[in-house]
């Protein structure tokens, strides 16, 4: 098989011009609810393939496990068989008391506050999304009418530091809206390398709340993040299908 790919294990007979990227390989099986002629591809330590098609278009899923070093992998690999747009479909936590659980985070730039991007160029080159594919998100999300947040997310690279509460509250105070650990890297190999990319996070754990305030959430909370789970793949779904017509 020709250009067979390391650690994806696909090549450019898989290959397709746009790519849905989730972190978890479980998540595929969600994704696949939407999609038409699905095939499974590949699955090699964390990182899972499909493809399938959406109103017509070849779609391929792939999950990049979690953290930057492994979704530059898989991104650097799909980049190779020829796929040219990526939206990561992630879950994040709220740095903002406004953003509930399952809500949507359309990224408009991250933090770089993880070691994968730091690998490729120095720290004060951008981590941001293709403009269009962007805005092509957010007319989506209105679309379809699902609730969303435009703004900054930091990539990072532990939830088990000694300093997390501070960290969190410092970044809050900046104005970033929430975290992961996949945008920032997305975001800068695909700046370097010509890829539009774009990250549509769900958000999954609230930030600041108090037992009170959010008791009732909580007690809701597995179905508004699975619901946030939908949503966000609708949101990539219909946002490569506007482009589509976009390019045509």
């Amino acid at each position: 098989m020709s250009n067979l790919q390391a650690h994806i294990r696909l090549s450019e007979v898989d290959g397709a011009k746009y790519a849905i990227l989730p972190g978890d390989p479980r998540r595929i099986d969600h994704i696949r609810e939407f999609l038409t002629d699905v095939k499974e591809l590949a699955y090699n330590r964390e990182l899972r393939s499909i493809s399938g098609y959406y109103k017509g278009l070849k779609i391929l899923a792939v999950s990049t496990g979690m953290g930057g070093a492994s979704t530059g992998i898989a991104v650097e690999e799909l980049h190779n068989i020829g796929v040219e747009t990526m939206i990561r479909i992630g879950s994040c936590g709220a740095l903002d008391k406004r953003i509930g659980l399952g809500a949507l985070l359309l990224v408009n730039g991250a933090v770089r506050d993880d070691g994968a991007s730091k690998t490729y160029i120095d720290s004060i080159y951008p981590a941001i999304p293709d403009t269009r594919l962007l805005t092509g998100t957010i007319l989506a999300a209105e679309k379809l009418s699902i609730r969303y947040f435009t703004g900054m997310a930091r990539s990072h690279d532990s939830f088990y530091t000694d300093r997390e509460e501070e960290i969190c509250e410092y970044w809050a105070k900046k104005g970033v809206l929430g975290s992961d650990m996949e945008t920032a890297a997305l975001f800068t190999i695909g700046g370097l390398r010509g890829i539009r990319t774009a990250s549509i996070l769900n958000n999954v754990v609230l930030y600041g709340n108090d037992v009170e305030a959010g008791i009732g959430r909580y007690a809701d909370g597995d179905e508004l993040m699975r619901q946030g789970e939908t949503n966000e793949i609708l949101v990539a779904l219909e946002t490569i299908a506007m482009e589509s017509k976009n390019e045509a």
